[in-house]
């Protein structure tokens, strides 16, 4: 193992016309200042770049109709569209958080693995049989079919301030903590850098529709799995094996190993807990995730996506992990390297790009770079066509009595994803003041209403008595739980129970009010929940 990636490093080395080892740029003394992007990393930067906006423009011209631009035709093979799902829902955050994570607390987190055969089990058996029997475009069409338009137009606009929050700090997070560190530019550039990320997603993914969302996807996968394999080879070579960085004890200031719930600390328990909530909520009720099943042609092929997805995620974040010890390991030994000559835990989000900058060749530099920028392209991407799938099916086609040609309805489509883009760059620029890891800031603000979108589809396909009332009573009462645990410590929870928490407290209670009684309404058609 350690042969083949001192070898792996080597060749890369010598491909990008750097031979410079990384022990000779990062053991000078003194040395605290990285060098910045050369032109050589630009280029590989800009290559990528274009190659995102051709992909647009090819499947730009074979989008005929309006299920051709949001559903690929319904014809999608399920590999490239779990693939596709998987880089949706890892992006920058999870690129950038994971291995800062494992600095800064450990395995704890990612033992949270364990759940992912359970989250396939539910979702698979009983949610995705209910989503592929009806003709729908928007999974949120499904929740007026059982409990009204009332319900329909919450859970449209749950996701929709869910996905827009979510890309908003996608942005930030690969603005601020990968690309002013690395370019050197003044902060106040950073307005000016969210727009680019912001305009080339918009062009490729406005213009080509779900069909090119996918292929960027599978492309920008490989490169995030490159640029990640690049690294870790050149830690590996620089500590000499990967005995030198593998931990031989628990550190210090890791999490506490502990198996149980503990309502204030990461545990086994609580982590495998608050990630099998995660993952049924968000591929159970998510218009990213529900569109991707919809993309296939049938119940077997979208239980295909979901198993690709989650395998996908399984191996990559064990090697984010493993990334992670590498990096921990590697500043422990070069304590002049830490940001702003800071301690080791609080600069743990930041030791991955500054070693692209200090450690990385040239070359390899703007491939990491790159990869990062098709981590948050990727997720940025699918919430753009999420979104304006839901914008244009759920409101404006819902209450539009007008009927409109096929091109006319793909022409509509891409102006609301140029609309959402816009939007969104402008949130990027609020949400830095949100305390804590990026780990901590993904739950706080882009997971803060994925419980209570579920609960809606909990209530719809899961409880026969649920009603329209009781069901948005419930979804109040897990917004407010939600929001107590993640900005006021309602009962001193720690943030991983914010989405147990939320949809235990909005099922209890959206339960009991369909109890009572209330005046009666014409009923809407029932759906029959598939288990087979």
């Amino acid at each position: 193992m350690k042969k083949f990636l001192m070898w792996l490093s080597a060749v890369f080395c010598v491909v990008c016309g750097s031979g410079t080892a990384l022990a000779e740029t990062s053991t000078e003394p003194g040395r605290k200042v990285p060098h910045h992007l050369s032109w050589l990393d630009w280029v590989v930067i800009g290559v990528y770049g274009l190659v995102m906006l051709l992909i647009g423009l090819y499947y730009s011209r074979r989008n005929k109709t309006a299920e051709d631009y949001l559903l690929g035709g319904r014809q999608m093979k399920p590999t490239a569209v779990g693939i596709s799902l998987f880089a949706s829902l890892l992006s920058a955050l999870s690129y950038l958080g994971n291995p800062g994570e494992m600095i800064k607390y450990g395995p704890i987190l990612f033992s949270s693995i364990a759940a992912f055969p359970f989250v396939i089990l539910v979702v698979g058996k009983f949610l995705i049989p209910s989503f592929m029997r009806l003709p729908v475009a928007s999974g949120y069409e499904i929740l007026e079919l059982r409990l009204g338009l009332n319900v329909r137009m919450l859970g449209a606009a749950l996701f929709l301030s869910l996905r827009l929050l979510w890309m908003a700090v996608i942005i930030y997070a690969t603005t601020d903590k990968v690309l002013i560190p690395l370019t050197g530019l003044n902060p106040g550039f950073k307005p000016l850098l969210c727009m680019v990320i912001g305009i080339v997603t918009i062009i490729y993914t406005s213009a080509g529709g779900l069909r090119a969302v996918v292929i960027t996807d599978v492309v920008q996968t490989f490169i995030l799995l490159i640029g990640a394999i690049l690294t870790l080879a050149v830690v590996t070579r620089d500590m000499g094996g990967v005995s030198a960085w593998w931990p031989t004890h628990w550190y210090d200031t890791w999490a506490e190993p502990k198996f149980w719930f503990d309502s204030t600390k990461r545990t086994f328990a609580g982590c495998f807990l608050a990630t099998f909530v995660w993952y049924v909520c968000t591929c159970g009720s998510d218009q990213m995730a529900i569109q991707r099943y919809l993309a296939t042609r049938d119940v077997k092929s979208a239980r295909s996506v979901l198993v690709v997805s989650m395998t996908t995620t399984a191996l990559v974040s064990i090697f984010l992990g493993a990334l992670g010890l590498a990096l921990l390991a590697y500043f422990r030994a070069h304590p002049e390297m830490i940001p702003d000559e800071g301690a080791i835990g609080p600069s743990a989000d930041k030791l991955f790009p500054q070693f692209i900058a200090i450690g990385l060749p040239t070359g390899i530099s703007g491939l990491v770079v790159a990869a990062l920028f098709a981590s948050a392209m990727s997720a940025l991407a699918s919430g753009l066509n999420s979104t304006s799938t839901v914008i244009v099916v759920d409101f404006l086609n819902r209450f539009r009595s007008a009927k409109s040609t096929q091109t006319m309805q793909v022409r509509l489509n891409r102006r609301v994803s140029v609309l959402v883009g816009a939007l969104v760059v402008g949130l990027s620029l609020l949400v830095g003041g949100v305390q804590g890891n990026l780990v901590e800031l993904s739950f706080r603000v882009v997971n803060l209403l994925v419980a209570p979108l579920f609960l809606l589809f909990f209530m719809a396909v899961f409880v026969p008595w649920a009603t329209s009332f009781g069901t948005i009573i419930g979804a109040a009462v897990g917004i407010a739980v939600a929001v107590g645990i993640a900005f006021f410590h309602f009962l001193h929870l720690d943030f991983l129970w914010i989405m147990p928490g939320s949809l235990l407290a909005g099922a209890a209670i959206g339960m009991i009010a369909s109890l009572i009684p209330r005046p009666k309404k014409p009923q809407h058609r029932e759906i029959i929940v598939a288990t087979k």
